[in-house]
C-alpha cells in the first residue's frame, strides 16, 4: 500500500514547513540535531509559540486548547517537527495528565491545571514505576492513607524522567491495600514542593542524570488533589493512554535518526570513507522497513478516523519502531567509529569540545539512552505477548 496525502494535507504542511522555516532559530535546531541540552527556557519559549500557534495541544479537545486535527493530520505534524529538528513539549503535560484532566478533572482542576500547561508555567513528571513495580505496575506499594481531607503518602517511585525540573508528580498510588491489585489504586496530582519529598538521581554508566528516584515520607496531599473517584485510578491510568497508543510507531524519530545518518555520509569527508557495501544494504534494508513502518501506521491511524475499531495492531508498531531507532543508531554510530569513543565514558559538560565536530559529538550517548525504548513504555515482551495473544490467538 502506498499512502498518499490529500491535496489538503499537502497545504497544511507547507503551512508547518513554512512556520519553522520563520519561527525555529537555527542554533536551536542544531542543538536538538546534534542531541546536545536544550535549556529548560527556550523549551518553554518554543511552546509558547506554538500556543499561540495553536498548536501546542494536537490531541486536546477544541474548547480546551486542541487544534482538532485528525490522528493522521497528528502524525503528519509530528513527523515534520521531528525532521526540521524542533524541540519537544513537555510530553508528560500535554499527552499525558492533560488529557486525563480534561476527561476526569474537576472544573477548578482544569481551569487551575490546563493553562499552565498550555503556557509552559507547569512541568510535570510520571510518577508510576517502583523498585519492585516496572512491568506489574498493579503491583505498587506506595500507599496514600486517609487523614481527614488530605493523604499521607509514604512510598517511593523511580525512573521518574525529569523530576528534578518537576512542578507537579502525577502518581498511582495505593488507597486501599486490602482490595485486588488493579483495584484500591488512586490517581493524585502531587505539588513536588510538599514537605516530605526528596528527590535522588538515578546515574547513567556515563555519569548522566537520565532518570530520578522520588521519595515521600509522611507527604500530605489534600484529597481535592485527587483526579476521578478513589480507588479507581487504574482506570484513569488505562484512559490516561487512550488514543495516545496509536502515536507508538516512532515514525517521525526514525525519520529524524534517518535525515542526520544521511547528513552525516554527504558532509563529513573523513568519515564513512571505510564503510563496506554491506553498510549501505543495511541502510537500505532499514529504509524499507521504515517505509513499511509509515505506512502501516497510516493505515491504522486512517481506520481510526473512519472510525473503525483498532485492536491490539499498536503493539506492533511499538516494537518495530522502537527496533529501528535502536539499529538506526548503530549505523550512525559505524559512521563516526573511535569519534564516538569518549562518549562512552564521560559526560557532556560545560565548554568541553568534541573530538571531531559536533557532527560526531553525543552519537554514542544518545545510542545508549535509546537502548531503553525497547522497555519505556511497554518491553517487547510484553508486546510480543500481546501480540501473540490478540493478534495471533495464540
Amino acid at each position: 500500500m502506498q499512502y498518499q496525502l490529500s491535496d489538503s494535507d499537502l497545504l497544511f504542511r507547507d503551512d508547518v514547513r513554512g512556520f519553522l522555516s520563520r519561527e525555529l532559530p537555527p542554533a536551536i535546531s542544531d542543538l536538538v540535531r546534534y542531541s546536545q541540552p536544550v535549556p529548560m527556557q527556550i523549551r518553554k519559549d518554543w511552546t509558547r509559540k506554538l500556543h499561540q500557534q495553536g498548536w501546542a495541544a494536537p490531541n486536546w479537545p477544541v474548547e480546551y486548547g486542541g487544534t482538532g486535527w485528525s490522528m493522521s493530520r497528528r502524525q503528519l505534524f509530528e513527523v515534520e517537527m521531528r525532521t526540521h529538528n524542533a524541540p519537544e513539549l513537555e510530553g508528560f503535560g500535554f499527552n499525558m495528565v492533560g488529557p486525563a484532566i480534561i476527561r476526569y478533572g474537576s472544573t477548578e482542576q482544569k481551569d487551575f491545571f490546563l493553562p499552565k500547561i498550555l503556557n509552559a508555567e507547569i512541568n510535570w513528571c510520571q510518577g508510576y514505576s517502583e523498585p519492585q513495580s516496572g512491568s506489574d505496575l498493579a503491583s505498587l506499594k506506595t500507599l496514600a492513607a486517609r487523614e481527614g481531607d488530605d493523604y499521607l503518602i509514604n512510598g517511593s517511585k523511580i525512573w521518574t524522567s525529569a523530576a528534578e525540573h518537576a512542578d507537579y508528580i502525577f502518581a498511582l498510588v495505593r488507597t486501599d491495600p486490602s482490595a485486588k491489585k488493579q483495584l484500591g489504586i488512586s490517581f493524585l496530582l502531587i505539588d513536588m514542593t510538599l514537605p516530605g519529598i526528596e528527590v535522588r538521581p538515578v546515574l547513567a554508566f556515563n555519569g548522566k542524570r537520565l532518570w530520578n528516584q522520588v521519595f515521600f515520607t509522611d507527604v500530605r496531599v489534600p484529597r481535592q488533589h485527587r483526579l476521578g473517584d478513589e480507588n479507581q485510578g487504574w482506570t484513569v491510568a488505562k484512559n490516561l493512554l487512550g488514543n495516545e497508543r496509536l502515536m507508538v510507531s516512532r515514525v517521525a524519530e526514525n525519520k529524524r535518526i534517518l535525515s542526520r545518518l544521511h547528513e552525516l555520509l554527504a558532509t563529513s569527508d573523513d568519515l564513512g570513507g571505510d564503510l563496506e557495501a554491506s553498510f549501505y544494504k543495511r541502510l537500505a534494508e532499514l529504509e524499507i522497513r521504515l517505509s513499511g513502518l509509515e505506512a502501516t501506521a497510516s493505515r491504522l491511524l486512517s481506520r481510526f478516523d473512519l472510525g473503525q475499531s483498532i485492536g491490539a495492531e499498536p503493539s506492533m508498531l511499538k516494537l518495530l519502531g522502537s527496533q529501528l531507532v535502536q539499529e538506526l543508531d548503530r549505523l550512525l554510530y559505524e559512521v563516526i567509529g573511535y569519534y564516538g569513543l569518549p562518549e562512552d565514558a564521560v559526560s557532556r559538560s560545560g565548554d568541553v569540545s568534541p573530538v571531531h565536530s559536533i557532527s560526531s559529538d553525543m552519537i554514542a550517548s544518545a545510542m545508549f539512552h535509546h537502548r531503553g525504548y525497547t522497555i519505556a513504555g511497554g518491553t517487547s515482551e510484553v508486546q510480543h505477548n500481546i501480540i501473540a495473544k490478540q493478534v495471533l490467538e495464540l
